[in-house]
C-alpha cells in the first residue's frame, strides 16, 4: 500500500465529501502528500508555479529530494463546479483526479496527443479496477 498524507486544508471538502480521507486511501498507489485546499490557495499555487493566475483542479509537485513524497493539490471549488458540470459525483471526480495527480506523479502526461491518449486509458483501467466510473465515459 502507498504511504499517503492527507491534509483536509479546505473544510469544503468534508461539506461534499463524505469521508474525503477515505476516497483518497482508496485510490492512491504511490507515495504522495494529498491536499484537499482550496480554491484560493490553489490559484496562488498556480500563479507562483506555473505563472497562471487562476485555480485549477489538482496540481502536481514531484518530489523535493530522495525518499520525500510528491505532493498532489486539489481545489475545492473547481472540483465541484467541474463534477456538477459533468454531471459527476464529487467523489468519484476526487479519485479520478487524485489518480491523475498520481500518474503525473510516475512521470506520465498529457501535453501532447498520444501520451494524453496512454494516460486517459490509465486512469480508467484503474478506477475501472476499483469499481469506479470511467471518468471518460459520457452519460
Amino acid at each position: 500500500m502507498a504511504g499517503v498524507e492527507i491534509i483536509v486544508d479546505d473544510p469544503a471538502w468534508r461539506r461534499m465529501v463524505d469521508g474525503p480521507e477515505a476516497v483518497v486511501r482508496r485510490v492512491a498507489f504511490a507515495d504522495a502528500t494529498v491536499v484537499l485546499s482550496s480554491d484560493r490557495a490553489v490559484k496562488l499555487l498556480n500563479a507562483r508555479h506555473r505563472g497562471r493566475n487562476k485555480a485549477t483542479n489538482v496540481l502536481t509537485f514531484e518530489a523535493t529530494g530522495p525518499g520525500m513524497p510528491g505532493e498532489i493539490v486539489l481545489a475545492s471549488g473547481v472540483v465541484a463546479r467541474e463534477a456538477a458540470a459533468a454531471g459527476k459525483r464529487v467523489r468519484d471526480h476526487l479519485a479520478h483526479l487524485v489518480v491523475h495527480g498520481m500518474l503525473h506523479l510516475q512521470g506520465q502526461d498529457h501535453h501532447e496527443a498520444g501520451p494524453a491518449r496512454r494516460m486517459e486509458m490509465a486512469e480508467a483501467r484503474i478506477l475501472g479496477r476499483l469499481g469506479l466510473p470511467n471518468p471518460w465515459r459520457r452519460s
